[in-house]
């Protein structure tokens, strides 16, 4: 039997398979905050593409949610005139403790950038302000080129 990280029993394993650079290493998680910033970025862009391109809005989301929960609270309101048993669903609850620790890491990361950003705004990081600049201008170009 091969090796376990060799895939189907070649010579080279899947990191080598894959280029075994930077791409690899996404594909594989080996570099997570990457890996997790690129899922961001695909949801996000996921998110536009529902309501900017198809049309859809927040509010007809909003609404359908409103609907689908009122059709859930109708079936559990039906079933207990009929005598029937009420669907199942799993009771959901945020811990004080979840919510404390979600609530310092978003602390933590924002003044993180706010920081970040106070030094490049009072030009005490020169050479982070000639990289962030640059890299403004070409998003903002190609916004303006995609909304033409």
């Amino acid at each position: 039997m091969g090796s376990p990280n060799r895939l189907f029993n070649r010579q080279r394993n899947v990191h080598e398979i894959l280029g075994g650079g930077l791409v690899a290493d996404v594909m594989l998680w080996r570099r997570g905050n990457l890996t997790g910033g690129s899922c961001w970025s695909m949801v996000i862009l996921a998110a536009w593409l529902v309501f900017e391109k198809s049309g859809y809005t927040l509010l007809s989301l909003v609404s359908s949610v409103l609907l689908l929960i009122f059709l859930l609270f109708l079936w559990a309101k039906s079933a207990a005139i009929l005598n029937r048993p009420a669907s199942l669903l799993p009771e959901m609850y945020l811990s004080e403790e979840m919510v404390n620790e979600v609530g310092a890491f978003i602390r933590t990361h924002v003044n993180d950038l706010l920081s970040i950003s106070q030094d490049i705004a009072l030009a005490k990081d020169a050479r982070l302000f000639f990289k962030v600049a640059p890299c403004l201008l070409a998003v903002a170009d190609f916004c303006c080129w995609w909304l033409e």
